[in-house]
């Protein structure tokens, strides 16, 4: 039997990063109009398609209602600069364009893409499937398993690299996947706003859990 693989992916990550992989070399139409996004991500879906022969494939998009993790903290990605108009004007190009391979665009008001992914990768590995969550970013280090893994899309020439838990225990010098969830809460995540424990960075964050295991026993060894 054939071996069913899903591939997901995290359609604002790719976008931005084929926007500003050619911000040097951009892509203009005789209109003036940058299609850098559009060029890149249709790259990366093709590229995809031909070589890792998905069985099953959609693509998740964040939508610009208030998820619960703004209502949770107010300063929630309150520093994130606004989009390029580019990048802007590119997306409902590339969702014409994903329609068009015939493969689902699937967003939900009031969750990310990253929590779109992470419920249908456990879902998927359920019912038998090899997931492969395309993105670049490294917070769905937490959702990875036997059965799903982080495909990060070759980047400037670079290579395809394919996370799984191991890999994911390397990167992070951790014992266990689940700790990722830690190490991000210690250190925080500047790109999202939210702050960690003051002067904590990677390296302090890892050698504590190194140590204590999880965050909790962190805060109990004070």
């Amino acid at each position: 039997v054939m071996q069913k693989k899903l591939f997901l992916l995290d359609a604002y990550a790719l976008v931005f990063r084929a926007y500003y992989a050619l911000i040097r070399s951009p892509r203009v139409t005789t209109k003036g109009k940058n299609t850098n996004a559009q060029f890149g991500f249709i790259n990366t879906l093709t590229d995809l398609i031909n070589n890792q022969k998905p069985t099953h494939i959609a693509v998740c998009f964040d939508t610009h209602a208030l998820t619960e993790r703004h209502t949770d903290f107010a300063d929630y990605k309150a520093n994130r600069q606004e989009t390029p108009e580019d990048i802007l004007s590119a997306v409902p190009d590339i969702k014409r364009i994903i329609k068009g391979f015939n493969i689902p665009c699937i967003e939900l008001d009031g969750y990310e893409a990253d929590d779109i992914i992470g419920a249908l990768a456990k879902q998927a590995e359920k019912a038998g499937y090899e997931v492969y969550m395309v993105t670049p970013d490294k917070d769905y280090g937490q959702l990875v398993s036997e059965k799903i893994k982080i495909y990060k899309p070759p980047y400037q020439g670079g290579n395809i690299e394919i996370m799984g838990a191991k890999e994911v225990c390397e990167k992070w010098g951790i014992s266990n996947v689940s700790q990722v969830i830690d190490i991000l809460g210690l250190m925080g995540d500047a790109v999202d706003n939210i702050p960690g424990i003051k002067g904590i960075g990677e390296k302090t964050a890892i050698s504590l859990l190194q140590e204590y295991k999880t965050l909790d026993n962190v805060y109990r060894s004070e």
